[in-house]
């Protein structure tokens, strides 16, 4: 029997609660799970590949219901199939929050599944708890001083804290 390779990509600017939802959930669906944090300068990322996949790997070590999975933090810079071909994972875990999100999600999975018929992609809805988190509202309501502590860790808020001048000392995690 195989184990079942899933890859959940994005570019976690930062690593959000709805994220975190994802990544639980989706350890459900596989034997053995790749976060795959895309280098992706187009978007104007406010933290660097490396400080993102630092945060996710924090987030995944305190999540206490992941700590038995099998769940690994990779970044890439390459298309995204051949990343999950080069991972030999078969199974590609897309989040939705909301029909918005479902037609250029049903698009992707269309263009993916032509360029590498082996590998599926699996839709998991967020819970209703997370459906309206986006890094992008968190990095905006963050960066105007509004309150986001119900949308990321305490770990990340620091981060963005930091990243904002509200933190000037180097404060642990």
């Amino acid at each position: 029997m195989t184990n079942r390779v899933g890859v959940y990509p994005g570019t976690f600017d930062p690593i959000t609660n709805g994220h975190l939802d994802i990544i639980i959930r989706a350890t459900r669906v596989v034997d053995h799970l790749i976060i795959g944090v895309a280098d992706n300068d187009g978007k104007g990322p406010l933290f660097s590949v490396d400080e993102r996949v630092e945060m996710v790997r924090e987030e995944i070590k305190a999540a206490d219901s992941i700590r038995d999975a099998s769940v690994e933090v990779r970044p890439f810079s390459i298309l995204l199939v051949d990343f999950v071909c080069s991972c030999e994972a078969t199974v590609i875990v897309r989040g939705l929050r909301a029909v918005s999100d479902f037609e250029y999600e049903f698009q992707m999975a269309g263009m993916n599944t032509r360029i590498c018929p082996s590998v599926e992609t699996v839709f998991l809805m967020a819970s209703e708890r997370c459906q309206f988190i986006s890094s992008r509202f968190v990095k905006e309501i963050g960066r105007l001083g509004g309150d986001i502590s119900s949308f990321v860790s305490p770990r990340v808020h620091r981060h963005l804290d930091r990243r904002y001048g509200r933190i000037r000392e180097a404060a642990p995690l």
